[in-house]
């Protein structure tokens, strides 16, 4: 099975939104409001500096999807990339298809001048995203998230 990583286009806001929706879900139990989320992509897909969306395709299908968000670093005077808004269609999980939107971020950082590494963050209780992240070499040693959300 022959996996294609490639940029998100604005045809693709559909189905990255409906990835979202499908995530959020799954992961926390949370239902998003679908128009609210089309517009959220839609606005990283109009504005490149919020971040840039992933998409791995098997036979002209999507079946996964990620964004990168940029990080100014000065403690490493370049950009650290966060990877968001994980989705696999279920399916096609453990095929390998997260591992091949990894190693596409990776090899971009690696032949960046600019970026200098990758970060994420995983909710406490997906513990089979934390072991296929474990499995990558990603590493939860040194941070924990804190976080506050307007209501």
């Amino acid at each position: 099975m022959s996996i294609n990583i490639r940029p998100g286009l604005l045809f693709d806001i559909d189905v990255i939104a409906d990835f979202q929706v499908k995530m959020a879900f799954e992961t926390e139990k949370m239902k998003l409001d679908p128009p609210t989320v089309q517009l959220g992509v839609s606005a990283v897909m109009d504005d490149p500096s919020k971040g840039k969306y992933w998409l791995a395709e098997i036979d002209g299908k999507v079946v996964g999807c990620l964004l990168t968000v940029p990080e100014w670093s000065d403690w490493r005077n370049g950009t650290v990339l966060w990877i968001h808004s994980v989705y696999v269609i279920p399916d096609y999980r453990k095929h390998g298809v997260f591992k091949a939107l990894y190693q596409h971020l990776k090899n971009l950082v690696h032949g960046s001048r600019e970026y200098r590494g990758l970060r994420l963050y995983v909710d406490k209780t997906n513990l089979n995203a934390q072991n296929v992240y474990e499995k990558l070499g990603m590493s939860c040693e040194h941070y924990q998230l804190f976080e506050w959300m307007k209501s």
